[in-house]
C-alpha cells in the first residue's frame, strides 16, 4: 500500500535518483524529473507519481536540516521519517566528498563563482528579510542531530574553496577602489601561518585599516549552523573594529555571502559543544 512507511531499499533507490538529478543541476545540465518518477516507480512498492514528487520534497528537506544543495524545483516538504535521513547520509557517507569543490569551481564559465566580482554579500538573515521555506526549528533540530557544523569544519577541501574565493573578492574589491598596491598585501594566513591565528585571511579596507575575516563556508543554506572555536572568539573580542565573520552559503550552486561582526552573542545563540577534561 502506498501509505506504508518507506522500506530502507525504496529510500536508498529514491535518494540515489534525487542525487542524480541535483548533480546534472548543479552541472547546468537539462534533465526531466517527471522522467525520472516514471523510471523509479516500477521500482518501488505501488507508490504512485504523487507520493514519488512528495517523498523528492521530503528530500529536500532533509538536505536543508544537513546543510547540503537542494533541487530547486522540489519545495522542502517537512512530515518525513527519520530513516529517510539516514539514507541520505548514507549516500553521503559512500560517496563523499560528493561535491568536489575544485570541479565546482571549474563548471561554467558563466558561473557566478568564476568571477570574483559577482559575489553577493548581504545583511544577516532575518524572518524579515528572508523568511524560512520551512520551520526553522525543525531544521535546526535535524542539524544539531546530525552536526551538520562539524561536518562542514571537517571538510577541508570546501573551506579552503571558499577562503580561495573570499581571498579573490578581497583582492578585486581592492583594486576596484584603485587600491592594487593593498591588494597585493592580503595575506591568506589560514594557509601561510596556519589556523591559530583565529582569521583565515588579513585584507585591507580602502583607507588602508586592517580587516582580518574568519570565512566560513558550507553548500546549505543561510542559516546552517557552523563552528566557531574560543579563540576565534577571543580574537574577534581583540579585533573587534577590524575583524569580521563571513558566512559564504550555497557554495555549490550560486556563492552569496553575509558578514558578521563582533560581539558575536549580537548575531548568534552560542552553544558550547565539547568541554576540557582533566585528571583530578
Amino acid at each position: 500500500m502506498a501509505s506504508e512507511h518507506w522500506s530502507d531499499e525504496e529510500n536508498d533507490l529514491i535518494v540515489d535518483d534525487y542525487f542524480t538529478m541535483l548533480a546534472a543541476e548543479l552541472a547546468g545540465k537539462k534533465y526531466v524529473k517527471a522522467h525520472h518518477r516514471r523510471e523509479l516507480l516500477p521500482k518501488l512498492k505501488s507508490r504512485n507519481e504523487g507520493a514519488v514528487e512528495f517523498k523528492h520534497q521530503n528530500i529536500s528537506a532533509v538536505m536543508l536540516g544537513i546543510g547540503q544543495p537542494l533541487i530547486v524545483g522540489y519545495k522542502p516538504a517537512s512530515q518525513f521519517q527519520l530513516s529517510l535521513v539516514d539514507a541520505v547520509l548514507r549516500r553521503l557517507e559512500h560517496n563523499a566528498p560528493w561535491l568536489d569543490p575544485q570541479k565546482v569551481r571549474n563548471l561554467s564559465s558563466e558561473r557566478s563563482v568564476r568571477d570574483p566580482g559577482a559575489l553577493w554579500v548581504g545583511p544577516p538573515p532575518a524572518q524579515r528579510n528572508e523568511p524560512p521555506p520551512i520551520d526553522p526549528q525543525l531544521m535546526a533540530a535535524v542539524a544539531r542531530k546530525y552536526d551538520v557544523a562539524e561536518r562542514d569544519e571537517r571538510n577541508r577541501a570546501l573551506g579552503t574553496a571558499g577562503e580561495e574565493l573570499v581571498l579573490d573578492f578581497e583582492r578585486f574589491q581592492l583594486r576596484q577602489f584603485g587600491r592594487a598596491d593593498l591588494a597585493d598585501r592580503i595575506v591568506w594566513t589560514s594557509k601561510e601561518d596556519g589556523d591559530g591565528a583565529g582569521y583565515d585571511i588579513q585584507s585591507y579596507t580602502p583607507d588602508g585599516s586592517d580587516r582580518f575575516i574568519e570565512v566560513k563556508t558550507t553548500n546549505g543554506w543561510e542559516r546552517t549552523p557552523f563552528h566557531v572555536s574560543r579563540n576565534e572568539l577571543r580574537v574577534a573580542d581583540e579585533k573587534r573594529d577590524s575583524w569580521c565573520l563571513l558566512r559564504l552559503y550555497s557554495f555549490a550552486r550560486d556563492p552569496k555571502a553575509f558578514e558578521l561582526r563582533p560581539p558575536m552573542e549580537k548575531h548568534v545563540e552560542l552553544t558550547p559543544t565539547s568541554f576540557l577534561a582533566s585528571l583530578r
